[in-house]
């Protein structure tokens, strides 16, 4: 049970994780003193942007096993006895109260707080709901760009073509040649190269549904509670069919399963609903996004499954070019090349070129808050953001290496180690 102490500590806490939300040792620290304090509940969600940002971090599983842990505290809804009515009292009886008998089961009380937990319906892209079996809201998009939208990425929309939209836009060859659209696809690569951006794009491809699920949206801290979401989230989708599954950062939901592992049940639920064992999966397109799939466990890469890969690597020219096009339209920019800037940016990522454009804005808008005089973002100050913007790829590159280098490798990353070759890392 948390003190007055604890209170202002977590307050603190709160605050500084807020002046520096990418301050993963800090937001891991809070959430102890969460845990520690009983408030299991609110250091979920604080756990699980950590395990976002690096899903390989030890002291954030293991802090996410603990806040999973369930306890019962004060916040916990108490245990009720059911206690049959006692019988008329006569003259002689003290006063039930003075004597601290217990009172009558209040039934209506008991049907006010059930009703009081049933969870409103799932909300639809058209503002049609379902209904309260579905136990749960999950958010379901409708996009509008298609892969014709993404930039550059060839390899990657082959290979979508390949999997998903050629077998499906052509059912008499599919039947003809047996093939399956049982199975998922698997994504991976250095954070920020736009996995979700391709994912939302195959939904407006096939004009279906997009519901994207990771590790926030259904941990619980009671045992259980995570697989029944996992379990209630593929049961919406079904009904929404046809609909792109995104599972985000898999290998938080989807980690290794070993002897002590907490997680195990839950990569077993999401193994039955991948198989479709209680329920045909007919519909449901199901992409995964990982920045670490050596961490997946590997059951979940077995045929049926994601049982094919493909790596996601950081924007090429024609790309890099449609980004910076993306992120400078509606601004004011004058005499802006992006066939150079995506030239001299070979190796950024998609957020990094984001970024660089955001820093150059801050730029121009500094100078005219100075000067008085606004003007537009120029050439020049792209070219000073470009210098001062590091790549982030660097250590997801040094890990991957390693794990080609010396890790079991069946062949999944056959990709990665081309690539690594190409840009001297092996």
């Amino acid at each position: 049970m948390g003190t007055l102490d604890d209170s202002a500590v977590i307050d603190a806490l709160r605050r500084a994780v807020a002046a520096a939300p990418d301050d993963t040792s800090l937001r891991l620290h809070l959430a102890e003193v969460l845990i520690g304090a009983g408030r299991h509940a609110e250091a979920v969600p604080e756990v699980a942007v950590a395990l976002q940002q690096d899903g390989a971090d030890t002291r954030a599983r293991d802090l996410m096993a603990r806040a999973l842990t369930p306890v019962r505290s004060e916040q916990d809804p108490p245990v009720r006895a059911v206690v049959a009515p006692p019988a008329e009292p006569d003259a002689t009886d003290p006063d039930p109260e003075a004597s601290g008998a217990p009172e009558p089961f209040d039934w209506s009380q008991a049907e006010q707080e059930i009703a009081s937990t049933v969870q409103p319906p799932f909300v639809m892209a058209d503002g049609a709901t379902g209904d309260s079996s579905d136990s749960g809201v999950w958010e379901v998009e409708r996009p509008t760009l298609t892969l014709d939208d993404v930039g550059g990425m060839t390899e990657v929309k082959q290979h979508l073509q390949t999997t998903f939209l050629a077998p499906l836009r052509n059912p008499e060859l599919r039947r003809m040649y047996g093939k399956s659209l049982k199975g998922g696809l698997l994504m991976y690569g250095p954070p920020g190269c736009g996995k979700t951006y391709i994912a939302r794009a195959l939904a407006g491809e096939l004009q279906a549904g997009f519901m994207s699920l990771g590790i926030g949206d259904v941990a619980d801290i009671y045992r259980g509670g995570t697989e029944q979401n996992v379990h209630e989230f593929f049961r919406a989708a079904r009904r929404l069919a046809p609909v792109v599954v995104f599972i985000d950062e898999l290998d938080a939901l989807g980690q290794r399963r070993t002897a002590h592992n907490s997680w195990n049940e839950i990569v077993n639920t999401l193994l039955v609903e991948l198989d479709g064992v209680e329920a045909d999966n007919d519909g449901v397109y199901v992409l995964g996004a990982t920045n670490q799939p050596w961490q997946v466990d590997t059951a979940l890469r077995r045929p049926g499954r994601f049982d094919r890969t493909v790596l996601v690597l950081p924007p090429d020219d024609a790309a890099r070019q449609a980004i910076f096009r993306h992120h400078l339209h509606d601004r004011p920019v004058e005499g802006v090349d992006v066939g150079r800037l995506a030239a001299l940016s070979d190796g950024l990522t998609g957020a990094d070129i984001a970024l660089v454009c955001e820093t150059a804005v801050e730029r121009a808008l500094m100078d005219s808050v100075t000067t008085g005089v606004p003007r537009y973002v120029t050439m020049d100050d792209l070219l000073t953001a470009l210098r001062t913007t590091p790549g982030s790829i660097g250590p997801w590159l040094e890990t991957a290496r390693n794990i080609v280098s010396y890790g079991q490798d069946d062949g999944t990353f056959a990709q990665l180690r081309a690539y690594l070759k190409s840009v001297k890392r092996l």
